[in-house]
């Protein structure tokens, strides 16, 4: 059966073809083909044991082994367990062949493969599960030790990170392999540095520094109404409450009441102070509504209930919203529920009005940094309509927030979905279209982390599982973020940004290809190359980066004087002439180009354009003309 094979290999871009066109064949335990041959220059997949395993030498064995967990070499802490056994045929491999995964208690090789001059074969004890998920999560990347080599990356991830899991990690080291996981900016828990901290605020501006050497942006990450540990301690008296009357720390976040006017007052300081401080390209404000899953069955999680909100709503309703929860009341839920549910359609329009009021404090601060670009990470509701109960989280009223400050929407997918396979974010993605959404940027954000589900064959997404659901989440969105970047496996970032990419490439000839890409696109390539027939000036050794479009890439001969290593922005087109370059590129924030040595002078529309960093520029938001000019010559 090929059609998991259409789901794991279309995971990272690849499409079924013409068996004279393609690179990976599939063949089946009785195929009559030479396969030893057609391995030679194709990557070919065996299943199971017969005479097509015979014929390269994988000898079928009489012991029976029961498979239900292995153990993949890359991955060993990874636990892999399969829903149900499957009995296999043990089997003796020939000494060439590597084994990329056991049985776990008997040690019986269930994956392995071996490379050939320009190919290779791989063998799977048994198919791999009709959604191609459900026993090899590490598949690809056994093909990818093979020798395959996708050939498109994205460079437009967005990623989150919290330092509190990172504070001794050295900054380059990370943001070298980010920036290779496709990843264009980093979400920065910006709450650690809410106050002076002389360790905590050195850190941030190296990583800031650090990731703008290597062309990723950085937004500060906000988690209204938690301001930071120390505000918590400090003020007491703003501390929200809960039904349950406690004060509402809830897992991590410790909310404050932001109703209350010398609360919001202050905490409007402190958020201008930290934009002001450290060196943002934009600014996240996150979840900002009244986290709970269990909605008013659940009084101590159930917010808001401080005095300001209390007496907001019984001016407008005539009853203060605690006897909701008291069983003594002749308001209590259970026998009122037209009571409750005037409070709760209160609370969601309390959410939506405090989202507007705090992204109109952020857009005061943009009048000192105008580039500054702003999102708003808000749970999905048009799934799971039961959200805006729980959690006062009503995303039609925050739509029209973004289009009048032209800001992002990063729609979050709740808890409850995170069981459901990455055809869910075609279906979202339609649910916004019906929102008349088309001129409002919305990304999605997958949440990388231990399901509290029964899943399998491993609790957090990874390999295969995690490629599928980025790659239809880039297919169906704008833009695709990752909570959090350190829950990412280190086995699964060198596939990332292909999964992440919906770029189509063709080869044409040894050395020639065609491309059709949704967005700037980095294409592996190595040696001077020709994009349309002429001279291409952005890339590396290793890769060129394209803007979205069909384009034709040949070989091409000489060097250029001066060539962009990176570029993180909008890329729309790009001439090398003589000894400059010119750039086209739009950015909702500053852009960043890498250059190879630093030896140029920067030009925008025409105007000369001064650059802290000689090597890493920062570029004005907004649709732009830079020239780079060089100021020495090749040898």
């Amino acid at each position: 059966d090929a059609s998991p094979w259409k789901k794991i290999l279309g995971s990272i871009g690849l499409e079924q073809s013409i068996p004279g066109d393609a690179d990976i064949i599939i063949a089946g335990k009785r195929a009559t083909a030479n396969v030893a041959e057609l391995a030679e220059s194709h990557f070919v997949i065996l299943e199971g044991t017969g005479e097509t395993a015979a014929s390269v030498g994988i000898k079928e064995q009489a012991q029976i082994v029961s498979v239900r967990q292995i153990c993949d070499r890359r991955a060993s802490d990874v636990e892999i367990i399969w829903e149900k056994a499957v009995e296999v045929h043990a089997v003796a491999l020939p000494q060439d062949y590597k084994v990329f995964a056991v049985e776990k208690w008997k040690g019986a090789p269930v994956l392995a493969g071996k490379r050939t001059s320009h190919g290779g074969i791989l063998w799977l004890a048994t198919e791999p599960g009709p959604s191609g998920i459900e026993r090899f999560p590490y598949v690809l990347q056994a093909l990818a030790d093979l020798g395959l080599d996708p050939q498109a990356r994205t460079t437009n991830l967005w990623a989150f990170f919290d330092s509190a899991y990172r504070i001794r990690a050295d900054v380059d080291y990370l943001a070298e392999r980010w920036r290779k996981a496709g990843i264009g900016a980093l979400h920065v828990a910006a709450w650690h540095n809410m106050e002076p901290d002389k360790m905590q605020d050195e850190y941030l501006e190296r990583l800031i520094a650090a990731c703008h050497r290597h062309a990723i942006l950085v937004y500060a990450w906000l988690e209204l109404p938690h301001v930071s540990e120390k505000f918590w301690a400090d003020h007491p008296g703003w501390r929200e409450q809960t039904a349950a009357g406690q004060d509402a720390q809830l897992d991590w976040r410790k909310l404050m009441n932001l109703q209350n006017p010398e609360c919001h007052k202050a905490v409007e300081g402190e958020i201008t102070t930290l934009l002001r401080r450290f060196d943002w390209d934009g600014v996240n404000v996150a979840e900002l509504y009244f986290e709970s899953l269990e909605g008013p069955t659940n009084p101590a999680r159930f917010t808001p209930m401080n005095t300001d909100v209390r007496a907001d709503f019984k001016a407008l309703a005539g009853f203060d919203p605690k006897e909701l929860f008291k069983p003594e009341s002749p308001l209590y839920a259970s026998k009122n529920s037209s009571g409750l549910r005037k409070f709760l359609d209160y609370r969601a329009e309390l959410a939506s009005r405090m989202q507007a009021d705090w992204l109109t404090v952020i857009e005061r601060s943009r009048k000192a940094k105008p580039y500054l670009d702003v999102v708003l990470t808000h749970i999905d509701d048009r799934f799971e309509p039961g959200i805006r109960d729980e959690l006062g989280a009503d995303v039609a009223r925050s739509l029209p927030l973004m289009k009048s400050r032209r800001s992002t929407l990063l729609v979050e997918d709740p808890a409850t979905l995170w069981d459901l396979g990455p055809e869910r974010y075609a279906k979202l993605a339609g649910k916004y279209r019906e929102l008349n959404t088309k001129d409002i940027p919305i990304a999605v954000d997958i949440n990388i982390v231990d399901r509290y589900q029964d899943v399998y064959p491993t609790k957090k997404q990874t390999g295969t599982e995690l490629f599928e659901l980025v790659h239809q989440a880039a297919e169906s969105f704008g833009r695709v973020a990752l909570y959090f970047e350190n829950s990412l496996e280190k086995q699964d970032l060198s596939l990332l940004p292909v999964a992440a990419t919906a770029a189509r490439v063709r080869q044409l000839s040894q050395d020639g290809l065609d491309v059709d890409a949704t967005e700037t696109t980095r294409i592996r390539w190595k040696g001077p190359v020709a994009v349309d027939g002429k001279l291409w000036p952005v890339g590396n050794e290793e890769e060129v980066l394209l803007p979205a479009g069909n384009h034709r890439l040949t070989s091409a001969p000489g060097r250029l004087p001066l060539r962009v290593n990176d570029f993180n922005g909008t890329l729309q087109a790009a001439v090398a002439q003589g000894d400059r370059v010119d750039i086209a590129y739009t950015s909702r924030t500053r852009a960043i180009a890498l250059l190879i040595n630093g030896s140029a002078s920067v030009e925008v529309d025409g105007a000369p354009w001064k650059s802290d960093d000689s090597n890493a520029v920062m570029l004005p938001a907004g649709q732009h003309l830079v020239t780079f000019i060089t100021t020495q010559r090749l040898n």
